[in-house]
């Protein structure tokens, strides 16, 4: 019997399996000290101890793992996020991207991303740019009220403890000192909303890299995705920001009724729900729909941060010091990446919302505000999920759908002039007929025509000529199988009450998904 090579496996993998401990680290050396002596003397004797020692070994490690799992999922079972998170990050863990880490090599990761930003916006090409052509009337919001310790207290205990590498004390540890630093912190964010300064330390972003998708070559900086992480600090302030914002923008209804993305009861579903309605509707009194999913490059980051500041005072109301706040927010922001303890130098940011912040996809929502005004100028239908924009139209064969073109065209042109950046080739169009049994209509879309598909995924979900919703249920029932063999390493570990709670957060999760659209499918599909 070959003991020593199952020893060596054993040894190489232990390293990172974050249930080891103190006891199983002392039993693994003294497993280690017999095997020396076994294969020193020889002996049966030896042989039998090295045996027994690598038996209790094993066997003290296997509960360890169970006890290890076990305490993850009973912590985190009703908190289905955090769960798929902690669980999915031991069934696969993060690999090294590079095999070594220099300064070099982060300034040449963040002066990708900067460049990246740089020559998107050098492509668009502009107009002149004119006034958006309606502006709203409504009250104002001129400055942002100091808050309560209480308030404060309140909405530190509500954050997730996710923080920036930069943070003095750790998020999580932070949380739990707060009542002896509370008013110091509430000196910090008053003093920030009256003086209408967002202090320097705040602006600036630690940013690391993970790969888009996994098996994508991390030398490829392009397969690259920065993930930004800011201070807790800075995100308790714009939490305390983002309340008072919300509250004025939904007591003078500025957001868009057609905008699902970041909003209180909104969600994907809701779009989902909305458009397929649209859609079902027209179909069923005999029309034709051309469904157009556009897709902006980068949105977030060529932000110009001017318009933005006009957009905030013109379309959604604010003023005086609450704007200048703004101001303040946006100037003087910064950057670095960092990877496993070695970083670039920092670099401005010029243009863009925080990635990473809670402000963020807010200001971007109120950033796109004058697109509705468009399609609604051209009786074109839509609705958005933050940059993801889905635009449909119902025609009759006989009926011209140089509306829609017209309609993308200006569409197009606004976002040039906005800094955004339309990617044609990455914009889908699916066209729908009212029997589904007869040839598609395909309508004149200009430019875009040779874009149709006859499936494109929406919002996470993919939607046929049909409706019959076939590539949708493939699509899940594939994702779900991936899942539960990546579980079944957990099934001789986890008792049945805990292997449960796993699946609901694996594949349950997968199965709710936009469920909504499925309403109607065949039974067989079903």
């Amino acid at each position: 019997m070959d003991i020593v090579a199952p020893l060596k496996s054993s040894r190489k993998k232990s390293k990172s399996d974050p249930w080891l401990n103190e006891q199983t680290r002392s039993m693994r050396r003294n497993c280690r000290r017999l095997e020396r002596k076994w294969i020193k003397d020889r002996l049966t004797v030896s042989f039998e101890a090295m045996r027994e020692a690598w038996s209790q070994y094993q066997k003290v490690v296997r509960g360890a793992r169970n006890r290890f799992f076990a305490s993850i999922v009973t912590a985190n079972s009703n908190n289905q996020g955090v769960l798929y998170k902690t669980i999915n990050a031991v069934l696969s863990p993060v690999q090294n991207l590079f095999s070594s880490v220099s300064a070099d090599l982060c300034s040449q990761i963040l002066q990708f991303f900067l460049n990246k930003i740089t020559v998107i916006r050098a492509q668009i090409h502009q107009t002149n740019h004119v006034p958006d052509s309606f502006i709203p009337s409504h009250g104002q919001l001129q400055s942002f009220q100091p808050i309560s310790l209480a308030c404060l207290e309140k909405t530190v205990a509500a954050m997730k403890p996710s923080g920036s590498p930069d943070d003095v004390i750790p998020p999580r540890l932070l949380k739990e000192v707060f009542p002896l630093i509370s008013n110091n912190v509430l000196r910090i964010i008053n003093c920030s909303l009256t003086l209408a300064e967002v202090p320097r330390a705040f602006k600036h972003a630690v940013l690391q890299p993970i790969l888009k998708k996994p098996g994508l070559d991390p030398t490829d900086y392009s397969n690259l995705r920065p993930i930004s992480k800011l201070p807790f600090l800075s995100k308790v302030l714009e939490k305390v920001v983002y309340a008072q914002l919300v509250k004025h923008l939904n007591e003078y209804q500025v957001m868009d009724t057609c905008q699902s993305g970041f909003r209180q009861q909104h969600s994907t579903e809701t779009a989902h729900v909305r458009v397929f309605n649209d859609i079902f509707l027209a179909l069923d009194s005999g029309f034709h729909v051309v469904l157009v999913l556009l897709d902006l490059s980068a949105a977030f980051d060529t932000i110009d941060h001017d318009i933005l500041i006009t957009r905030l005072h013109t379309w959604a109301g604010i003023s005086g010091t609450a704007l200048d706040w703004f101001r303040s927010y946006f100037c003087n922001r910064s950057a670095r990446v960092m990877l496993d303890g070695c970083s670039s130098e920092s670099q401005p940011l010029r243009w863009g919302v925080p990635q990473g912040s809670i402000l963020g996809p807010l200001l971007f929502n109120l950033y796109i505000l004058p697109l509705g005004a468009i399609f609604r100028k051209h009786a074109v239908s839509y609705h958005l999920y933050a940059d993801d924009c889905q635009i449909y139209f119902s025609f009759k064969p006989t009926q011209s759908t140089k509306v829609l073109s017209d309609c993308i065209l200006e569409v197009k042109q606004w976002l040039a002039d906005n800094f955004l950046h339309l990617n044609d080739s990455k914009t889908d169009l699916i066209v729908f007929s009212p029997n589904s049994t007869t040839a598609t209509h395909q309508p004149d879309l200009n430019y875009l025509s040779p874009n149709v598909s006859s499936v494109i995924s929406n919002l996470g979900v993919k939607m046929d000529q049909a409706l019959k919703m076939d590539a949708q249920v493939n699509n899940t029932v594939k994702s779900c199988f991936y899942q539960l063999r990546r579980i079944s390493k957990l099934k001789h570990i986890l008792s049945v009450r805990l292997l449960k709670s796993v699946v609901h957060t694996f594949i349950t999760s997968r199965l709710d998904y936009s469920n909504s659209c499925l309403y109607g499918i065949s039974k067989a599909a079903l």
